[in-house]
């Protein structure tokens, strides 16, 4: 049984911020030089990939719950 709904939205905004945390993890340790400003579009693709996908979501969500099992009647 699940605790919560299911949100593909958050999922991918945490996915692009857990790899901008990385790239800057591994600027800082030295493994690669990263300029200060790559973060930005990776950032703002991200939140904007994650509202997209959140409202695909939400609009299936929406047109399965209109949807009758039967005949009203």
């Amino acid at each position: 049984m699940l605790r919560h709904e299911f949100q593909p939205g958050r999922l991918v905004a945490g996915l692009f911020l857990t790899a901008a945390g990385t790239v800057f993890a591994g600027d800082a340790g030295g493994l690669w030089e990263t300029p200060w400003f790559a973060i930005v579009p990776l950032v703002a693709g991200g939140l904007l990939l994650a509202g997209v996908t959140g409202g695909v979501a939400r609009a299936i969500r929406r047109r399965g719950g209109r949807r009758s099992g039967g005949e009203s009647g």
